[in-house]
């Protein structure tokens, strides 16, 4: 009785054990790796989108800068010709050499920040151009999976 019970447990473990286990065949395996890769690329491009979007809202404002900075920077050099030509009128004058020194700084330093405003701009748009072809290239490859 005892060896009879011990082999009717030992057949139904055996039985619920090949009914629970579930084959996953290698099809579906691969469908859920793709539509796994499919978000992953739909969130890239989603964020890059965003960053897109944050960058294009920049360049209005670089781009006022730069024409602010370039304009200063105008007004300072005209400036620094005035007072420099002053000073060529008397040269020994201490008050306008003075003058001449403090505008030739200014100068100096407006168009130091023009440069840099120039500069910004033009990695912004950099920035820009290359996350339109990396949106481009999402585009495709998100088209190609499905």
């Amino acid at each position: 009785m005892k060896m009879k019970w011990i082999v009717n447990t030992l057949g139904m473990m055996l039985i619920s054990l090949s009914l629970s286990a579930q084959v996953v065949s290698k099809d579906s395996l691969n469908v859920l790796k793709q539509h796994k890769e499919s978000l992953e690329i739909r969130k890239k491009l989603t964020d890059r989108k965003l960053e897109l979007a944050k960058y294009e809202n920049q360049l209005a404002e670089k781009t006022a800068e730069v024409t602010k900075t370039a304009e200063q920077a105008q007004k300072s050099a005209d400036e620094n010709r005035k007072m420099a030509a002053k000073l060529s009128e008397d040269a020994q004058h201490k008050k306008h050499a003075k003058s001449a020194r403090k505008s030739a700084n200014a100068a100096e330093r407006d168009a130091k920040k023009a440069r840099r405003a120039e500069s910004n701009l033009a990695t912004l748009k950099k920035n820009i151009e290359s996350l339109k072809s990396k949106i481009a290239d999402d585009e495709t490859k998100l088209s190609t999976m499905q």
